[in-house]
């Protein structure tokens, strides 16, 4: 993997905020309902789109990516029910193309998926989501297979954890099942919201999401449409950090301020200015800022993917802060490498304890996921020195022109592909 070789800089300036990837892969997943065209709009060009994109191509999908303007077509008819190990060991969210061909097809089968290594994440809840709106499930060597069954007329599906790839899988296949299908506990993330939408708008019938229950009233046939994605929360969260971190201000366009209220909250408790539009926020740090604690919950809680950011942040505020993580309770690879450069923290089971220091000192450190080597890139931008990020792929997974989004703030940014870079 190649490298990513930052110095310290004060970020500021103006940042667009690209379609939100966690959006986009079940949005075109749930494309795979109709044979009818969906066209899709602010679509993130980004290494996990494309891996969706080659998963919908193998089930015989036409797919057309016109990366200049982020809109994606897709079109025809399934004709192959098998995704291949190699794309789905990729990424999670390609799990979530089982249940929509299976609904269709009346049979699918997928390896089971791979995907950052931010801590056990099973796929159980889909699972036990599919058998209980009539699919019958099995496990064999490695892969899953789901039979379309009898499904009652009314069905509930309880979530023991409001899980989003769950929620989003269950609510596609059901959207064309017979009957009618409940979904406690679910999700409330801005993606959930952005997939019923597309859906309703292929002629579903579904309502709820933004809340704990969703309803989802089976219809026949699902037809085409267009939409577009909503803007990346994460993004505009990393990059709202990254303004702050580095004793700087901008502005982040295309943002819905709404989908963030957990981190602005804690932002201005730190002493962060922060001012809110319509469609953009503005941001300002102190020279010092104060500690916090931050609690990591599911929407509409602090947000997971924030969390390494956040820790960043936190490292150089002036007191001492507590970070809990209540959602992939190991998620911690990144704080390692942060004491490297001169973090002071530690990890007690789910709880990161951070004492505020004065300075960052770059070093050579090493990206173990997505969101955690945003964080260190992050880190190295304000740390003294130069800071090199290796394993970095993993950041082209989510962040859309990220180096040159950077550059762009003002950040003296490199990125090495495939070797070790010369400091």
């Amino acid at each position: 993997m190649g490298s990513i070789v930052v110095e310290r800089a004060v970020l500021s300036g103006e940042v667009e905020i690209s379609g939100a990837k966690n959006s986009a892969l079940p949005l075109l997943a749930a494309a795979l309902l109709t044979e009818e065209e969906i066209v899709l709009h602010k679509v993130p060009v980004l290494s996990d789109v494309e891996t969706m994109i080659d998963i919908l191509r193998t089930t015989g999908k036409k797919v057309i990516f016109e990366k200049e303007t982020n809109t994606i077509r897709i079109s025809g008819p399934i004709l192959h029910t098998h995704v291949p190990y190699d794309l789905v060991r990729k990424m999670r969210a390609s799990f979530n193309v089982l249940g929509p061909i299976a609904a269709l097809m009346g049979e699918a089968s997928t390896p089971l998926p791979g995907g950052c290594a931010i801590g056990v994440r099973p796929v159980d809840f889909h699972i036990d989501g599919l058998k209980r709106i009539g699919f019958e499930v099995n496990y064999d060597h490695g892969e899953i297979l789901a039979k379309r069954g009898t499904k009652l007329e009314e069905v509930t599906v309880y979530l023991p954890f409001p899980s989003v790839g769950a929620t989003e899988h269950v609510m596609s296949a059901a959207a064309i099942l017979p009957g009618i299908t409940i979904i406690e506990n679910a999700a409330m993330e801005p993606e959930i919201v952005d997939l019923q939408d597309l859906l309703n708008k292929m002629g579903a019938k579904i309502s709820g999401a933004g809340t704990s229950k969703i309803v989802i009233e089976g219809v026949k046939k699902l037809h085409g449409c267009e939409h577009t994605v909503i803007p990346d929360r994460i993004e505009a969260g990393t990059y709202a950090i990254a303004l702050l971190v580095t004793g700087g201000e901008g502005l982040l366009k295309n943002v819905n301020p709404s989908h963030l209220d957990a981190l602005w909250f804690v932002l201005e408790k730190t002493g962060a200015i922060i001012k809110k539009g319509s469609d953009f926020v503005e941001v300002k740090s102190w020279n010092r800022w104060k500690a916090c604690d931050v609690n990591v919950l599911p929407y509409p809680g602090f947000p997971t993917d924030l969390q390494p950011q956040i820790i960043v942040y936190l490292s150089l505020a002036d007191g001492t802060s507590t970070v809990t993580e209540n959602v992939f309770k190991t998620r911690f690879a990144h704080v390692g490498e942060l004491v490297r450069m001169g973090a002071d923290m530690r990890i007690m089971e789910n709880t990161v304890f951070i004492n505020g220091v004065n300075k960052l000192q770059g070093t050579t450190v090493m990206g173990t996921d997505l969101r955690a080597t945003a964080a260190l890139v992050v880190a190295g931008l304000a740390a003294e020195g130069t800071t090199e990020v290796t394993q970095v792929e993993h950041i082209f997974r989510g962040y859309e022109n990220v180096v040159n989004k950077f550059e762009r703030l003002g950040a003296k940014i490199k990125y090495i592909p495939g070797g070790v870079p010369e400091i």
